[in-house]
Parts: structure tokens; C-alpha cells; sequence
């Protein structure tokens, strides 16, 4: 009795491993298939188009595999506008496409081997060349800014009712499209995440970035008493842009400071949670932008490690703390063509480049030093 005991124990255990067994094999087989014939459509870009268009295109990944080369022009559908595209603008996003990390992402959807996707670019500025039979928001000649996959290029096609909206008249075009990305990111983070009130007191780490001079002006506008950190070179930039105080990073550390925030937005993640948290008032809010800066690493990295855990604590202490990343839409988009329309938000551009050196562009990005935007000219 006690001999047959013991064998069904035994006998589950080897049932057991051996359905781990091929559960694995089973995924490495998938991942294997799956990983070698991942393809996409850059068999399409090589055929002569009749209707040609210039764009930046990728048919692996990396830098050095970017192209400038002609391609077909879209055609707009019933509910879509066609738009020549006169500036786009470069985000941390569009890096993190064009390099394939950190390389979850791959497994996600964007391509195992190869770009699933092989237009690039988000953010835009244009003039409305077409629109399809049912729209009755824009018409042909309207100037209008947003974010559409493919940005990068002469041409590009959105829904009437996504994330389009008229440009003020008072900016450029390479100012609004600067804004669609980091002015959203920025807007929805103080406004949905820190829930920022008029008197309150807020951090904004990495205030001369693209996100961050966003964030100080919409925090001005906001009434709230903002504080924002940034290196030496750029605190008059940072003051002017309507922050009550700056800190030199290089100098100072805000995490030993005896002042308490109610509201951090941090861009860059580059201290504890632990040491935020210090000077994060009990009822505060911590809201990490997109898991960091540019360099992340190349699987999971620290800046997505650091939301996870964010998030964590965040069940376990009176603060609020997370992560968010920009829902692009056309309300949100209005409400920062008003703030630019009235004076209260005015974009900042690092540099600019032509759309033939994007290479150039992303590489300077990826340095981690850029002041507010970097903008590509399109036409």
C-alpha cells in the first residue's frame, strides 16, 4: 500500500516535467517560425510607384537602415484627409520603433525580425490637399496638425475624426509639429494623472526636454507653483518658459531638499523611487512619462522597470505613483491650440533638419541632451 503510494506522486512529477517540456519546445518552435519568416511589405517600396511621393521608409531595423527613397502617394477614403505634410517632429517613440527596444516590444506586435510597420514618424504639420466625401470638419487649404503613423513623408492620410486639428495662426508649422506627442504627453500627465490644482506645488524633472517645457507651461497655466530641473545651460530657458523656480541638477539635489511637491512629473527617471517619494507630499502624486528617457536598455530597461515598480508601490502607500503614456486625440489636441492660440503655450525647437538627414535627426535625440523639440522639415 505504502509502495503504490509513493508511485503516483512520482508518476505526476514526471507528467508534470514532461508537459513543461513540450509547452517549451512548443514556444521556441513558434518563436523560431515566427521570428524567420516575420516580413513586410518593403517589397512594395522597391516597385516603380505611379504616383510617387518622398518618405522615409525601413525595412530593418536601425538607424543605418533608414531610406529616403519615393513612394506611392495614399489616397484618401470617404472619412480621411489627404495632407501634404510640411514639418514632423522626432520623439523618443520613433527611436525606440526604428532600433526595435527595448525588444519586448518585438514580441508585441512590431515585428519579431522586421518592422511590421515600415513608414515612420508620428507627429505633423500640414496643409489638407483632399478630403473623402463624408468629411465636413476640414476642407483643402485648411493648415492643420496632428499624429499619424508615417509622418515622415510628403503625404500623409487621417480619419477625419482622429488626431487632427487646426493650426493656430499664430505658430508655424515646425512649432505645431512639435506639439502633438510631448504637448498631449505633457497636458494629460498634469491634467488626468497629477490632477493638478490651481496653488499646488509641482517637480517637473527633465523641464528642458521635449516633454518637460511642455509641462512647465501648461503647469503655469494651471496656477500651480512650478519647480523645474534642469542642467546649468538651460535654467534661464526653463525660467522663461514660466517656471518659478529651477534647480541645477548639476549642482543640487532635489531629493535632499527639505521642499515637498504635490505633483512630480518625471521625464527622465534617473532617481530611486525611494528618494521621490521623500519629497512627495503623503497625498502626492508621482507620474512617470513613458518609462523614461531615450536609453532605456535593450530588453525590458530600467526606465519600464521603474514604472512596474511605481505601480506596485503604489498599492501599497498614500501617494499616488505610475506611469502613463499619450493618448492622442483631437480634444486634447484643440485644448493645446488654444493654449498656443492665447500665448499661455509656446513650443521649443532645438533643431531643425531636412527630411533626407532623419538619420542625423534621431542620432542627436538619442544623445539626451536636446532642448524642447527637434523638428524635420518636410518640404
Amino acid at each position: 500500500m505504502n509502495d503504490k503510494a509513493k508511485i503516483k506522486p512520482q508518476r505526476w512529477k514526471r507528467i508534470l516535467k514532461w508537459t513543461v517540456a513540450v509547452i517549451l519546445i512548443a514556444l521556441i518552435a513558434w518563436f523560431e517560425i515566427a521570428y524567420w519568416t516575420s516580413t513586410n511589405d518593403c517589397q512594395l517600396h522597391s516597385a516603380a510607384p505611379t504616383n510617387p511621393m518622398k518618405a522615409i521608409v525601413y525595412c530593418d531595423y536601425g538607424v543605418s537602415n533608414l531610406k529616403f527613397q519615393e513612394i506611392e502617394k495614399p489616397t484618401p477614403a470617404d472619412d480621411q484627409l489627404l495632407i501634404k505634410v510640411h514639418a514632423a517632429s522626432v520623439n523618443p517613440l520613433d527611436w525606440h520603433f526604428i532600433e526595435g527596444t527595448p525588444y519586448f516590444m518585438r514580441a508585441m506586435g512590431v515585428g519579431l525580425r522586421k518592422p511590421k510597420d515600415t513608414r515612420l514618424g508620428v507627429d505633423f504639420s500640414g496643409t489638407v490637399e483632399a478630403v473623402g466625401k463624408n468629411v465636413t470638419k476640414f476642407k483643402p487649404g485648411d493648415e492643420v496638425f496632428g499624429g499619424r503613423t508615417g509622418a515622415f513623408g510628403e503625404y500623409v492620410c487621417v480619419r477625419e475624426a482622429r488626431a487632427v486639428a487646426m493650426k493656430p495662426a499664430n505658430v508655424t508649422f515646425d512649432q505645431a509639429a512639435s506639439v502633438p506627442i510631448a504637448g498631449i504627453t505633457a497636458l494629460q500627465g498634469l491634467r488626468d494623472k497629477g490632477k493638478v490644482q490651481p496653488g499646488q506645488k509641482v517637480l517637473i524633472i527633465g523641464a528642458s526636454g521635449g516633454v518637460g517645457t511642455f509641462a512647465v507651461q501648461i503647469a503655469r497655466s494651471m496656477g500651480a507653483d512650478v519647480t523645474g530641473v534642469c542642467s546649468t545651460r538651460n535654467l534661464d530657458m526653463v525660467r522663461t518658459l514660466g517656471a518659478d523656480h529651477v534647480i541645477d541638477y548639476t549642482k543640487e539635489d532635489f531629493t535632499k531638499s527639505e521642499q515637498r511637491y504635490d505633483v512630480i512629473l518625471d521625464n527622465v527617471a534617473n532617481h530611486s523611487l525611494s528618494e521621490c517619494r521623500r519629497v512627495l507630499n503623503p497625498d502626492g502624486k508621482y507620474v512617470l512619462i513613458g518609462g523614461g528617457g531615450v536609453n532605456e536598455g535593450r530588453w525590458l530597461g530600467p526606465g519600464l522597470t521603474h514604472a512596474v515598480k511605481a505601480m506596485f508601490l503604489s498599492k501599497f502607500v498614500s501617494q499616488k505613483m505610475g506611469m502613463m503614456l499619450a493618448e492622442l486625440n483631437q480634444k486634447d489636441l484643440t485644448a493645446l491650440a488654444d493654449l498656443m492660440q492665447s500665448g499661455k503655450v509656446t513650443p521649443v525647437i532645438d533643431r531643425t533638419y531636412k527630411l533626407s538627414e532623419l538619420p542625423q535627426a534621431i542620432e542627436y535625440l538619442e544623445q539626451g541632451h536636446a532642448r524642447g523639440k527637434v523638428v524635420v522639415n518636410v518640404d
